[in-house]
Formats: structure tokens, C-alpha cells, sequence
């Protein structure tokens, strides 16, 4: 352990790499605990996977038309941003299955990304660094990127604090109360997409979901309150991404993975103690 604090002051990227996971953090705890109170981690896979469209796109346009400011965190946004407004006002118009609708955004937006990727002019795409993550690849602009996103999703759900759990809880007696459920229940996917696309460059495309769902699900395990199931997925997520940049260096292992298993592990313990334990 000594060895990573050493690399911590000496290493730029490792420093870079914790800041984005510490400022992210902060947007999980929050989305997370939403989404495991709303039981729509189903929504969050299908968003996760179908980000891969706009990442393909994103590198084809800007390669074959050499335009550098459109990146794969930028198609990233977009397509999660998208992904989600689709899911939510095709199941809430439309009356579709939600179940529908999610699989087939989740392998349109696959296909469309290997697809685009195939056509793509210049070198081969490391495509392990958007499915698996690398967040040591995590530079300066990166964290301020991260940054400015985990704020906007705290500021928002700050201002529509009670209206989205409302909608969580009790959308019908919400509506009743004059409180536009539908609107809040998109608004609720787009920070959820948002949250994703932090996520990407963390634990990447396949393992997202769990960095989303594992802490807040262990918070749901220790209180009932949704404030302090927030509290405690955030700091659950601070210290799984500083423990697991910590053993994944030391170990010499991929990040993202090393973080997941933590995760899943603590909330194994937990659930593991809850069935064991006398019950009063």
C-alpha cells in the first residue's frame, strides 16, 4: 500500500484518476439510490450497453471527417441522453412493454456501435478501455468533465429532491397531488444517463450497472430512510473507488473489475449477516 501513496504524489494520471473517481462517486451514491428504490436497474443496463452507438459514431465521424471535438465521451453523452428519453416516453406514450423497448435499445445501440466502429478509417479501436474501463487513461479534462456532470446531477436533484421521490414511492398519489410524474420520471433516466457516462471510463460499458446498483442496494440493506440510503451508497462508492485503485496498482490488476468485486463482496457480507443474525 505504501507504494500507491508513493505513485499517488508522483504519478500525475494516478492522482487524475482518483479525483474522477472520488467527484463521480458523489453522482452514484444519489442516481443509485433512486434507482434501487425505483427498481429500474433494468433501465440501467439497456442505457449502459447502448452507449456503445454513440461511442462508434462518434469515432467514425470524427475520423472520417477529421473533426476533433467530437469524441467517444461526447457520442457517449448523447446516446445515453437519448437512450433513456426513448425508453421512458416510448413505455409512458406508447404503452409498450418496458421489457420490449429495453432489449431492443440495448442490441440496437451494440450493433450500431460495432458497426460503426468496423467502418471506421485510422488504427483499430482499444475497445477493452470502453467495455471494461480504464480509468487510469483519466486525464485532466477528464476530471473537470466529471466534475461539472456529478455537480449538475447533485444541483438537480437537490432542486427536485422531494418530487423525485415521490415519483419513486407513489407515482399515482404524486400525479393526484398535482406533481407531473411523467416529467420527473424522464428526468430521473437522464440523470440516471448521465451517471452512466461518468461510469464509462471508471468500470466501463459491461460493468457499470453494478457500480449503480451494489452500493445503494447495500444502503437499502442498513436504513429504510432514502437520505441515508444516499449517505451511505456515496461513501460506500468513495471507498470501493479508492480501495480498488489501491489493490488494483498494488496487485497490478484492472481497475474497474477489482472495484466491482469489492463492491459485491461488502454487499454479500451484508446481506449474509442480515439472514444470520437473530431476528428480535
Amino acid at each position: 500500500m505504501t507504494e500507491f501513496f508513493d505513485a499517488l504524489r508522483q504519478v500525475p494520471l494516478l492522482r487524475y484518476a482518483l479525483f474522477a473517481g472520488i467527484f463521480s462517486s458523489l453522482a452514484f451514491g444519489v442516481v443509485g439510490s433512486f434507482v434501487v428504490t425505483r427498481r429500474i436497474g433494468y433501465i440501467a443496463a439497456a442505457i449502459a450497453h447502448s452507449i456503445l452507438g454513440g461511442i462508434g459514431i462518434a469515432i467514425f465521424l470524427s475520423r472520417t471527417f477529421e473533426i476533433p471535438w467530437i469524441t467517444p465521451m461526447g457520442g457517449a453523452f448523447v446516446a445515453a441522453v437519448v437512450s433513456a428519453l426513448i425508453i421512458g416516453l416510448v413505455s409512458l406514450r406508447a404503452k409498450e412493454r418496458e421489457d420490449t423497448i429495453i432489449g431492443a435499445i440495448w442490441a440496437f445501440g451494440m450493433a450500431v456501435g460495432l458497426i460503426f466502429i468496423h467502418f471506421s478509417p485510422g488504427p483499430g479501436v482499444a475497445m477493452e478501455s470502453f467495455i471494461f474501463g480504464n480509468i487510469l487513461l483519466t486525464s485532466a479534462n477528464d476530471v473537470i468533465t466529471t466534475a461539472l456532470l456529478s455537480g449538475v446531477v447533485l444541483v438537480v436533484t437537490a432542486f427536485s429532491y422531494h418530487k423525485l421521490v415521490a415519483v419513486c414511492f407513489d407515482e399515482e398519489f404524486a400525479r393526484l397531488r398535482g406533481i407531473r410524474s411523467e416529467l420527473y420520471y424522464l428526468l430521473l433516466l437522464v440523470l440516471l444517463a448521465v451517471s452512466i457516462v461518468l461510469l464509462v471510463r471508471l468500470t466501463g460499458i459491461i460493468l457499470s450497472i453494478a457500480l449503480i446498483v451494489l452500493p445503494a442496494a447495500t444502503g437499502a440493506r442498513l436504513s429504510m430512510r432514502l437520505w441515508v440510503i444516499m449517505i451511505l451508497a456515496t461513501l460506500l462508492c468513495l471507498s470501493y473507488t479508492v480501495t480498488g485503485l489501491a489493490a488494483s496498482f498494488v496487485l497490478e490488476m484492472p481497475t474497474g473489475p477489482v472495484i466491482v468485486v469489492i463492491a459485491a463482496a461488502v454487499y454479500a457480507l451484508v446481506l449474509g449477516w442480515q439472514k444470520l443474525r437473530p431476528q428480535s
